[in-house]
């Protein structure tokens, strides 16, 4: 190479997790980023900083179960197309990126666009996806420790929807830091909004009941006092407790919310064995017994400093025992085990009233054709006044005692 020139960076697609070394997926996800700096994501000004914090989400086991197992595939319109960046010969950036050929299972709900796309002439499927498969969490999604090399990964992702011809390329749920840098090579960014749970000091349950104002706390106590004189009996099972009969059980649960909920479930019963195997540590069953038979489970991902609620389900309906295993005992756990934030998944204005508030959420959107992203651009702006003036009115309703 002639003195000073720049080492080459190349992009390529990749059809599966597989196709990557584990030590250089572990090497690019889990290492510490260089913050970006202040930036601005239609909003106040924020500051990156590194983030070292463990996102079960982003982990090589769980990605990759989900392909070995037959949830994410060609056929169930996910088709892994996993963008890597090389510098010279050496792997420098990984974004996992799906061709979706439809918009099931993603969260950030954008079936009025493609509609409107396919009402114009145009064919909005198959479209490019930068998203975890069926998990509306935020986290990293361009993985490359150097602030410079994630702007590269934006940058090549929208290169490649070009040169597959594409209508659009989506990025759901990034966290803050990658929001900033998709925005700055010219996504569009949405928001949206969730409902978290934060710890702020409270200790305990004791605690937590302690920070509410009394007519909430008696609601709280009220809804929890029916389970516990109730006959059931609630495990948290984790690590090695976690057996092929507890996931039968739960896989029953899995099935009928999901029956329910999408018509077809997104993930296979072999999914839950192979991420047993290889991250148990990182989940949790909270489950519901009555005369030593499961009636009720949900299942969580453990994080560095989130517990990330998942999957619920039953085959009886008990009063106030979906709040009891989805909210409140996560609560609990995340209390005794020092982690800091409760996300108790997608949607869902009554958790206000059970210890969660507003979060914002974000997602980046690229559209090949001009007019049609003007559009977007348009409804993006109206949308995120909206979101904003939606959270502060939520807000006021937060179930803490005022300052």
């Amino acid at each position: 190479m002639p003195d000073g020139s720049a080492p080459a960076l190349t992009a390529t697609g990749v059809s599966a997790i597989a196709d990557i070394a584990r030590a250089d997926w572990d090497r690019l996800v889990h290492s510490p980023r260089q913050a970006n700096g202040p930036r601005q994501v239609n909003g106040p000004r924020q500051d990156s900083g590194p983030q070292q914090a463990f996102h079960p989400f982003a982990a090589y086991d769980f990605l990759d179960a989900l392909e070995r197992s037959g949830s994410v595939c060609a056929e169930t319109g996910w088709q892994p197309h996993h963008l890597t960046l090389y510098r010279d010969e050496a792997l420098v950036g990984i974004m996992p990126l799906y061709l979706k050929g439809h918009s099931q299972g993603e969260y950030v709900f954008d079936h009025a666009w493609a509609e409107a796309y396919q009402r114009a002439g145009g064919r909005y499927y198959p479209k490019l996806l930068g998203a975890v498969p069926f998990t509306p969490a935020t986290g990293p999604r361009l993985f490359a420790p150097s602030a410079e090399d994630r702007l590269q990964l934006a940058n090549a992702a929208r290169q490649m929807a070009d040169q597959l011809g594409v209508s659009s390329l989506h990025v759901n749920f990034p966290d803050i830091e990658d929001c900033q840098t998709l925005e700055e090579v010219g996504y569009l960014i949405r928001t949206g909004q969730q409902f978290h749970f934060e710890d702020q000091d409270f200790g305990d349950w004791a605690g937590f009941l302690a920070a509410l104002s009394s007519r909430k706390r008696k609601a709280l106590r009220k809804e929890r006092d029916a389970i516990a004189q109730s006959d059931l009996t609630i495990e948290w099972i984790t690590g090695g407790d976690i057996t092929e009969a507890v996931l039968d059980a739960f896989w029953v649960f899995y099935q009928d919310t999901g029956a329910r909920k999408w018509g077809t479930p997104y993930l296979t019963r072999q999914f839950f064995s192979m991420i047993t195997e290889t991250m148990a540590d990182h989940i949790l069953f909270i489950m519901a017994k009555r005369d030593g038979r499961y009636v009720a489970g949900a299942m969580n991902m453990i994080g560095g400093e989130t517990l990330y609620g998942r999957y619920w389900g039953c085959t009886e309906h008990v009063p106030f025992l979906h709040f009891e295993l989805c909210y409140y005992q996560a609560i609990d756990y995340a209390l005794a085990h020092g982690i800091r934030r409760v996300e108790a998944g997608a949607q869902g204005e009554h958790k206000i009233a059970r210890g969660y508030t507003p979060a914002q959420t974000y997602s980046a959107h690229w559209i090949s054709n001009d007019g049609f992203r003007d559009a977007v651009a348009h409804y993006l702006t109206a949308e995120r006044e909206e979101v904003a003036d939606a959270m502060a009115f939520l807000s006021d309703y937060a179930p803490f005692k005022s300052p």
